[in-house]
């Protein structure tokens, strides 16, 4: 167990020793509760004014310790009515990405912007389009003298008397990211839904390089993001949840998949109450041809009135179970909406 857990930390850090240093983009499993993290054309669609999100997930602390991946994000959005039916949403976000001994850390600010036009139907039961577009300024950084090369591997220990042969420039550096993104919602009721969305990321491709050298610009991979979803209640009581996300940033593809059953125990305008309890699997590609199992996802959460806390545990099925012990990692995430009288009856889906 002890040698399983050297390779895999030595495997990480072989991937951070390339002088291209290719890091891909965060993800959340429950990616259904971070709005402005998956699309920019969900700024602003939903049924209240205002909503404040925060999200939280920690992995690979069975094997890391300490040193865990922990990613953490915040955003506010706001609905601002145009006309009888249309609206126009702006917000902000803030995300932050620590990951391994070496302290590989991305922190990034974004501003969004998204219209929503209404397309059919009428006040309660219609079809709307959004488009959106973001804009953010990132920082990445690193402490190189964490970093354990493959040269550094001793028969199975770490030695760092060993030499390697890499060097850098820098160890950390801004660069610029847009993004835009477009969003088709119906809603049939307050409480039935569908949605399906895409996003285009990193359309600027910024430098990735920490040699500080034109010469060596290595580009962000573009990424593509596709989704989709909805609610759907079977009775007053007993509804379905399900969600899938599919994204592709260079060589590297991961598609989450699942549903949870949602559960209502309270009716009225101030005592909403549901219940949600679910499970979604994750799969990936890895260095190696071919897709596999990389995660099963179980979710819960719980809904009152404005608020909402939902929390996530991945358990992981993949090649890394000898060392991982099936662990994997948890989520938490907060969503708080703050609701005027102007809703005009316009429901939305519920993020």
């Amino acid at each position: 167990m002890k040698i399983l857990r050297i390779i895999f930390v030595l495997l990480f850090a072989a991937s951070l020793g390339q002088s291209s240093l290719k890091a891909q983009d965060i993800h959340f499993s429950q990616f259904y509760l971070s709005p402005l993290n998956l699309n920019p054309a969900m700024t602003g669609v939903m049924s209240c004014t205002h909503r404040l999100v925060a999200n939280y997930r920690n992995q690979w602390s069975s094997i890391l310790k300490s040193n865990a991946y922990n990613t953490y994000s915040v955003s506010y959005d706001m609905r601002v009515p145009v006309g009888r039916y249309d609206n126009f949403g702006w917000g902000v976000s803030f995300w932050g990405d620590r990951a391994g001994e070496s302290d590989f850390s991305t922190l990034e600010g974004r501003v969004s912007l998204a219209y929503s036009k209404r397309m059919m139907g009428y006040r309660k039961k219609s079809s709307y389009l959004s488009a959106g577009l973001e804009a953010g300024l990132a920082q990445r950084s690193i402490n190189f003298l964490n970093l354990r090369y493959g040269t550094q591997n001793d028969n199975g220990q770490f030695n760092g008397d060993l030499p390697h042969f890499e060097n850098f420039s820098l160890d950390n550096f801004l660069f610029a990211d847009l993004g835009a993104g477009l969003l088709w919602y119906s809603v049939f009721d307050e409480e039935t839904n569908f949605y399906i969305g895409g996003v285009f990321s990193h359309l600027n491709r910024a430098d990735q390089s920490f040699e500080g050298d034109d010469d060596q610009f290595v580009p962000l991979y573009n990424k593509i993001t596709a989704h989709a979803g909805g609610e759907f209640m079977f009775s007053r009581r007993l509804g379905m949840v399900p969600g899938l996300v599919v994204f592709l940033q260079g060589p590297s593809m991961q598609i989450n998949g699942g549903t949870s059953f949602k559960f209502k125990l309270g009716q009225g305008r101030r005592n909403y109450q549901a219940f949600h309890l679910g499970a979604w699997a994750r799969i990936s590609n890895t260095y190696k041809p071919g897709i596999h199992a990389d995660a099963l996802i179980l979710q819960t959460r719980f809904d009152y009135n404005e608020f909402t806390i939902g929390f996530s545990y991945d358990m992981n099925i993949s090649s890394l179970v000898p060392a991982s012990n099936s662990n994997g990692s948890y989520e938490l995430s907060l969503v708080y909406k703050i609701c005027n009288s102007d809703k005009r009856g316009v429901f939305c889906p519920d993020f």
